[in-house]
């Protein structure tokens, strides 16, 4: 295990109770792309025999730094209480929106955090995120003074599509994408969460973009309003997001192969 020397280990100490870090995971979606025919939404699928949202808040409580974690659902869900039941320095506020961006701001707003406060946005969809991989995102953004996220730099191939209605007349029934050309993956990351800023920058910023449809994430709102550029710090494969089926498939058998699962 990397040691942190002992000046360094000073300062991330005294960041961190200077200034409370608070998490906060909007789920207020529906998560269509997960294919439930319940109605119920994939937040709360169980994943050996436990909600997914429970087990990212787990993750983050880990950290024994991030004072609060606050979920934002909502206005009438009726999963949350039983889903987080119990668990300690969590609350759910009924505060969601209609984006994800829309979900922050209000889960900002409703926290009332100092401009200063440091504040982790993370997926409720990644509910596989390491310890490890957590501690390094707020080692790093701490002594840095600086905003950041957890990212995968690109290991594949990446092609840029034509689409199926532009690219021609199609063989068969089924129209398909066509590629327009090969991107280089050279300095190409995959985003991923928490994500960590100032609640003050990270507020402005949402504020500065709430109309603009390029904001997908934390970062790119930090981005677009011309903030500092967030820094990049090396996640894991198991922090990957579950959107389609087959992905909560490969994680519940990632959790079957595991005895502290549970």
């Amino acid at each position: 295990m990397r040691r942190v020397p002992a000046d360094r280990f000073a300062r991330l100490k005294s960041a961190s109770m200077e200034n409370p870090l608070i998490a906060i995971v909007p789920a207020a979606g529906i998560g269509a792309r997960a294919g439930r025919a319940d109605g119920v939404p994939k937040q709360y699928r169980v994943l050996h025999g436990e909600p997914m949202l429970r087990r990212a808040v787990r993750a983050l409580l880990a950290d024994p730094r991030i004072a609060q974690v606050r979920v934002a659902v909502a206005a009438e869900d009726p999963w949350a209480a039983q889903a987080l039941a119990g668990l300690p320095r969590t609350v759910w506020r009924p505060c969601g929106g209609p984006t994800r961006a829309a979900t922050v701001r209000a889960a900002l707003r409703d926290a009332g955090l100092m401009p200063d406060a440091w504040v982790l946005v993370h997926d409720a969809a990644r509910p596989g995120l390491p310890a490890q991989a957590l501690a390094r995102l707020i080692d790093t953004c701490l002594l840095r003074d600086r905003g950041g996220l957890l990212a995968l730099p690109v290991a594949d191939t990446v092609k840029q599509a034509v689409p199926a209605s532009s690219s021609g007349p199609e063989e068969g029934d089924a129209p398909a994408d066509a590629v327009a050309r090969t991107l280089p993956r050279d300095h190409l990351w995959l985003a991923q969460t928490p994500q960590m800023f100032r609640a003050g920058e990270l507020a402005a910023a949402l504020d500065a973009c709430a109309a603009d449809p390029r904001v997908t994430d934390e970062a790119s709102a930090v981005e677009l309003s011309g903030g500092r550029a967030p820094l990049l710090v090396p996640g894991s494969r198991r922090n990957d997001k579950l959107t389609w089926p087959e992905d909560f498939d490969w994680f519940e058998a990632w959790l079957r192969g595991r005895p502290d699962a549970s």
